[in-house]
């Protein structure tokens, strides 16, 4: 199944057009200078009114294909986004201002932009939208696009917050990222934690709120009756206020402000206010479409002479008949209609456009042929590196001046945390980059931060969620080495900020593959090892958990002991990608080699995903034991004196590795992990679940120690409550003496 399923992936990424590893597009040069520019030109006016309405008819051509398939999309909220984001697209320059989307079912509006760029083929986007790989649903990465796939509101907020603080560590003055969000998603906690981030660190940020007055399923009156502007200006955002964003002199005046504010450590919120008490009449006149909005309106009985509330961002903006219906919606009307999910059903593509708003004025056409007439900008749009790309290296003569525990005396792995992240700091200060939540004198991450500059720390308090968040956004910051963690207790990743972890499922590079960013969660407290706490210190679910993402990640590290917590974070710093680590809370012995003296790990050692600790001539059997548990493997092994003990340093294995120690111990094998293995509900999970299924098919004993009831436990020490849930040197020997 696996074989089969690569040579699809394959077929589907060859067929694509985008999907690669670099795409060259050769773009219209048209580019505004935000920094310098103080207003726009009338020619420039003239030309981003042209390439909007280009844009326009690309999307709305773009659903009629999709009609032909009887499908839909949100095409009320793509057409909304297009003036905003021609302009944002003007200002862009890949780099040090950059972009992203927090309502990305907009998807529509941002290809057709691109493609009215020509930084995508106008052709390919209408016939490919929602239809394989390249031209996605959702905001997805393309030529010219954001790298930040959306799809859950909210969250592109506080990512988009750790974006600009990357660029800002890495540029200094004149980095920007401009989010453009919708009228919903902003009341999300996700939202309000990241408002609440962008100004703690006063990160360059402009927010644009598309206020169009309608959600999915009605107004925002009738779902969310607040005012934004007095609520996100209450967590430290400015509050830019237009007209609308749909005239290019007055946005590009509120941009020109957001940039400045920005510059100057003040993030801020672009809200257009509408029109209030507009008559329909005067209106119509100003927009040239007096006789279509006269037929609609005495089609449903209402006078030209209405005042209305015009929003500053119109949903199905040049679509005509769709326009008014919103329109008459947000201002409850008779005839009025919700557009969130546009679409061409049963529409004539040439009829739509045909209508006045979508036709283009001799000046407009003058001003782009003579932009089409210009050289093309080359712009190179480049993949992330591969997980596992050489990242921040430490030479071994750096990591041998380190000192760490000796055997002799437990203490907690977090002592190797402590070295291992410090290490990583002094060596690379600029490249390391890392968010807190209140814990790092706990999670051992309080050293390296000192070693860092102040711009590249970020303290979140007990903002956990927001806080893995925002770490996705600094690794979409640069594709260069780094390294950015975020660091708090297992249980809380599993509770709280599982957000974080499942962007990376979402995520796909520019190669068409969803993998890891480059981040680092650092998952400390993991397992029953946590102290004294009972149930609000557990993280009982960790190595399932970390199993869930291994097709994203790099590598998931469970290091046993204090010195194979160091190694595995030289290792995860060494190689770009996702990664994932889990460090025992509680004090543990230093493992040794086979003569109980030697440190089973030298800090020059390279890590791998297996460690052979004990070993006896003959041995036909084995203890694989992942994690703090490993010594009680180790105590079993000895008193046995005839079976092997293999530490699992983390996953997933080498290539073949997991056959080869199945093939070797053919009269059985034990596994070992502090965290839930199995319930009657739900079969064999974890670690213990990973080698019965690798084992599948084998005359292979197999025993599992673990958790199997997790309901009901003591608070106390660690072994203690391991006694209570089964995990005992004793239970080693009996499982290993039943295979």
């Amino acid at each position: 199944m696996w074989a089969e399923q690569q040579s699809r992936n394959d077929a589907l990424i060859q067929a694509s057009r985008y999907m690669r590893e670099q795409v060259e597009s050769q773009t219209l040069d048209f580019r505004l200078a935000i920094a310098q520019q103080e207003a726009l030109a009338a020619d420039d006016v003239l030309t981003l009114q042209s390439l909007e309405i280009e844009s326009a008819r690309i999307a709305l051509e773009t659903l009629a294909s999709l009609a032909e398939i009887n499908e839909l999309d949100h095409l009320g909220g793509g057409l909304d986004l297009i003036p905003a984001f021609a302009l944002t697209l003007a200002v862009t320059d890949h780099e040090k201002v950059t972009y992203t989307f927090e309502h990305a079912h907009t998807s529509v509006g941002y290809y057709a932009v691109l493609a009215a760029w020509e930084y995508l083929d106008r052709d390919w986007v209408i016939k490919t939208f929602r239809r394989g790989l390249d031209i996605a649903g959702h905001v997805s990465w393309v030529p010219g696009g954001t790298q930040l796939n959306g799809g859950r509101l909210g969250v592109m907020i506080p990512t988009a917050v750790g974006q600009a603080l990357g660029i800002k560590a890495r540029h200094g003055e004149g980095a920007w990222v401009i989010c453009h969000c919708g009228d919903a998603g902003w009341i999300s906690g996700q939202a309000l934690n990241g408002f609440n981030g962008a100004d703690l660190h006063a990160a360059p940020t402009t927010f644009v709120m598309h206020r169009n007055g309608i959600q999915l399923s009605g107004t925002n009156r009738a779902i969310m009756d607040k005012d934004p502007r007095p609520i996100i200006e209450s967590l430290g955002i400015d509050i830019i206020e237009c007209v609308s964003l749909r005239d290019p002199v007055g946005l590009y005046a509120a941009y020109r402000e957001g940039y400045q504010l920005a510059q100057a450590g003040r993030p801020n919120l672009i809200y257009p206010v509408g029109e209030e008490g507009r008559l329909l009449a005067d209106w119509a006149e100003q927009l040239g479409i007096r006789t279509e909005v006269e037929a609609f309106a005495t089609q449903h009985g209402v006078e030209l002479d209405t005042p209305v509330w015009v929003p500053g961002s119109l949903m199905s903006y040049r679509d005509v008949e769709c326009m008014l219906e919103c329109l008459f919606y947000v201002n409850e009307l008779p005839g009025g209609k919700g557009h969130h999910d546009g679409h061409m059903k049963g529409r004539s593509i040439d009829e739509v456009l045909a209508n006045p708003l979508l036709q283009t004025i001799s000046e407009q056409d003058a001003a782009l042929e003579q932009l089409r007439k210009r050289s093309r900008v080359p712009v190179v749009t480049q993949a992330r590196p591969a997980p596992g790309s050489e990242n921040l290296i430490v030479p071994d003569d750096e990591v041998a001046k380190v000192k760490l525990p000796e055997p002799g005396k437990a203490v907690s792995a977090r002592a190797g945390v402590d070295a291992g992240y410090a290490m990583v700091a002094a060596a690379h200060p600029d490249k390391v980059f890392i968010v807190s939540c209140d814990l790092d004198p706990s999670t051992k991450l309080e050293k390296a931060k000192a070693l860092i500059p102040p711009g590249n720390a970020y303290e979140m308090s007990i903002e956990e969620q927001v806080s893995a968040i925002m770490t996705n956004g600094l690794a979409m910051s640069s594709n260069e080495p780094s390294l950015n963690v975020f660091s708090t207790f297992a249980a809380f990743f599993e509770g709280i900020a599982r957000e974080g972890l499942e962007m990376w499922r979402y995520h796909r590079n520019l190669n068409g593959v969803n993998e890891g960013l480059n981040a680092t969660f650092h998952m400390s407290h993991v397992g029953a090892c946590t102290g004294r706490d009972h149930f609000s210190g557990w993280s009982l679910d960790w190595i399932t958990l970390a199993m869930g993402y291994l097709p994203y990640l790099h590598r998931f590290y469970a290091p046993a002991d204090a010195r194979s917590a160091f190694i595995a974070i030289r290792d995860l710093a060494a190689h770009y990608g996702g990664h994932l680590i889990g460090i025992p809370r509680d004090n543990l012995p230093v493992l040794t080699q086979q003569d109980g003296a030697t440190p089973l790990w030298a800090a020059t050692d390279a890590w791998t995903p297996t460690t052979v600790c004990r070993s006896f001539p003959d041995a036909r059997k084995a203890i694989l034991a992942m994690g703090a548990p490993a010594y009680l493997a180790v105590e079993a092994a000895e008193e046995l004196g005839n079976v092997d003990v293999v530490i699992v340093n983390g996953l997933p294995f080498g290539d073949g590795e997991l056959e080869r120690l199945l093939d070797q111990y053919t009269d059985g094998m034990v596994t070992v992990e502090d965290g839930l293995i199995a319930t009657p509900e739900t079969g064999l999970r974890g670690f213990a679940g990973l080698v019965r299924t690798a084992a599948y098919g084998r005359s292979l004993p197999l025993q599992h120690i673990g958790i199997v009831d997790p309901r009901v436990a003591p608070s106390d020490g660690q072994e203690e409550t391991w006694a209570h849930f089964g995990i005992t040197r004793e239970a080693i020997v009996q499982a290993v003496q039943s295979t």
